[in-house]
């Protein structure tokens, strides 16, 4: 089964893009004589299995993953360990998952990620959802800055692909989809997306390959629906033999991450045969965790171990500690 990255944003951008074209940790501290672990082929390499439920995940100091909930697997891109502090080392992968993205987070992905390059077509995006449908707003460059509002329709194709189909254009003000219609003109005629991340187009629809839109962690999987729900575009993750629930050691947990297997490492703290789960300390929102700064987290809470020499981890929130510079 193909496998695609998380993302929703780089399509909705190609579509814009084409209107241009209308004008338990170890207690030991390493030492000099330890042993360096050995890097393996990744065939061989053990997996460690993840469940979350309600984790706002930032993937950005303004970017958030909003994981309604996941089950899936960690495993490490150059050898056992997965190393928590060097996110560019491991694959998140998704056998089953609802993550959302507002419209806030789809507009900075957009502009500092996406179109982050000399001479983009492309600025000042804007995403906000309206309905069952997203809006677009931003600048086309083209001899002259033209503005521009698109609404579209979400959809995903049997292989994984998000299916982005503009249902009204605006440029300047002006309704120009009958414009296009008149002229026989399509997005495929039109569109160049050489400098775009991810993207493709075929007739008037746009394609998402979303293999690059997010900052690391890679996260990946095989998408099955997309729908806009409130102020966030959620994308449902599923492979036909999705892994079951695992046993949480602490069910009642609402909000939480959960590790088990493998080797993980957080700074020079190593877990072997993995079992950690790391709860939120105020369970009446999201847990929101920060990849990069989750040592100021862990810091600012406690954890125990549990009968079979496991850990719970209890955090607080990245956004209530005292110290949230960048």
């Amino acid at each position: 089964m193909r496998t695609r990255t998380i993302g929703i944003s780089t399509a909705t951008v190609a579509v814009m893009g084409a209107l241009a074209g209308l004008s338990g940790f170890s207690n030991a501290h390493p030492t000099p004589d330890a042993t360096v672990v050995p890097i393996h082929d990744q065939t061989t390499t053990p997996l460690t299995q993840v469940e979350m439920r309600n984790v706002d995940f930032m993937v950005d100091p303004n970017v958030v993953l909003h994981i309604h909930h996941l089950r899936g697997t960690m495993r490490s891109k150059v050898g056992d360990l997965i190393h928590f502090d060097d996110k560019r080392s491991f694959i998140l992968h998704l056998t089953s998952a609802e993550v959302g993205l507002t419209g806030n987070d789809l507009t900075v992905l957009l502009n500092k990620y996406v179109f982050a390059y000399p001479g983009a077509p492309l600025t000042h995006l804007r995403v906000t959802t309206s309905g069952s449908q997203i809006v677009q707003t931003g600048h086309l460059h083209k001899v002259i800055d033209l503005p521009f509002t698109i609404h579209a329709t979400l959809s995903v194709t049997p292989d994984g692909h998000i299916r982005m189909h503009p249902t009204y254009t605006k440029i300047l003000g002006l309704h120009v989809d009958g414009l296009m219609h008149g002229l026989d003109l399509t997005l495929e005629k039109l569109i160049n997306l050489r400098g775009a991340r991810g993207a493709s187009v075929k007739g008037n629809d746009i394609f998402l390959a979303p293999d690059s839109i997010l900052p690391p962690p890679t996260i990946e999987g095989h998408a099955i629906a997309v729908r806009v729900q409130g102020d966030e575009v959620i994308q449902t993750f599923r492979e036909d033999n999705a892994a079951a629930p695992l046993a949480i050691p602490d069910p009642k947990a609402p909000n939480f991450m959960f590790y088990r297997g493998g080797t993980l490492q957080f700074g020079r703290l190593v877990m072997l045969d993995a079992e950690m789960q790391i709860v939120d300390l105020d369970p009446g929102d999201p847990f929101v965790f920060n990849l990069d700064r989750y040592n100021d987290q862990l810091i600012a809470g406690y954890s125990k171990t549990l009968p079979d020499l496991g850990l719970e981890v209890h955090m607080p929130d990245f956004d209530t500690l005292h110290s949230t510079s960048q």
